[in-house]
C-alpha cells in the first residue's frame, strides 16, 4: 500500500512539473510584417507652367533699299510658357517671350540714321525630347519687332511681323528650377520709315543667342 501511494505521488509530481516546465519555454517571436519596397521615381516631370528671364547677344541686319547694315548688341528679357509630357520622353509646349533690342548708327544715302529695335517678341511652339532632367528641343512660330529710326531731323517707328525658328537645350537643377541655352533666327517684314520727306525701307533679320533661368510651377 505504501508503495502504491508513493507511486501516485511521484506521478502527480511529474504531471505538475510538465506544465510548469512548458510554461517556462520562450514563446516564438512573431515574424515581421512584409512590406513592399517603395521605389521613388527620379524622372523630372516636365509638365506644367513656367516663367523665367534670359540675357543674350543679338546680331543681324537692317536690310532695305539702301543695302544691308549690320546691327548687334546685348539684349535681355523675360519668357513664359507651358510644357506637356506626351510620353515620359516627348515634350510639347508653347512659349512667349519679349526682349529689348540692340541699336546701331549708320548712313543711308548720305543721311545719318540711328536705329533701334526697341522691343521684339515671339510666340512659339516647342517640341522636345527629354532624357530625364535634360531636354533638347526645337522651336518655331511668330515674331514681332517694333523698330524705330531717327534721321533727317525726325523719327519714325514701325511694327515688323515675321517668323522665328531655332532650338536649345534645357536642364532641371531641382524640381522647380531649370537653366537653358537657346538659339533663334528671326526674319521679319520690310517696312517704310519716313522723316521730313525722306523714306527708308528696312526689314529686321538676325540671330539671337541667349541663356536663361526658369521657374516651373
Amino acid at each position: 500500500m505504501t508503495r502504491v501511494i508513493a507511486a501516485l505521488l511521484v506521478g502527480s509530481t511529474a504531471l505538475v512539473a510538465v506544465p510548469a516546465f512548458a510554461a517556462d519555454l520562450p514563446e516564438p517571436i512573431p515574424a515581421a510584417p512584409a512590406y513592399e519596397a517603395v521605389v521613388e521615381s527620379t524622372a523630372f516631370d516636365w509638365t506644367g507652367a513656367y516663367v523665367g528671364g534670359a540675357v543674350g547677344y543679338a546680331f543681324g541686319e537692317y536690310g532695305g533699299d539702301a543695302g544691308d547694315e549690320s546691327v548687334e548688341g546685348f539684349t535681355g528679357g523675360v519668357f513664359a510658357g507651358y510644357n506637356y509630357a506626351v510620353t515620359p520622353n516627348w515634350i510639347v509646349g508653347a512659349e512667349a517671350d519679349i526682349f529689348a533690342g540692340p541699336s546701331e548708327d549708320f548712313t543711308v544715302g548720305g543721311v545719318g540714321v540711328e536705329t533701334s529695335t526697341a522691343v521684339f517678341g515671339t510666340v512659339r511652339g516647342r517640341v522636345g525630347y527629354a532624357f530625364d532632367s535634360f531636354m533638347v528641343y526645337g522651336t518655331g512660330g511668330l515674331a514681332v519687332g517694333w523698330g524705330e529710326a531717327d534721321f533727317n531731323g525726325g523719327s519714325d517707328s514701325n511694327t515688323h511681323l515675321g517668323w522665328a525658328a531655332g532650338g536649345g537645350v534645357e536642364a532641371a537643377l531641382t524640381q522647380n528650377v531649370t537653366v537653358r541655352a537657346e538659339y533663334l533666327y528671326v526674319d521679319t517684314s520690310e517696312e517704310s520709315y519716313s522723316a521730313n520727306g525722306t523714306t527708308v525701307d528696312a526689314d529686321l533679320d538676325g540671330h539671337l543667342v541667349k541663356v536663361g533661368v526658369g521657374y516651373k510651377f
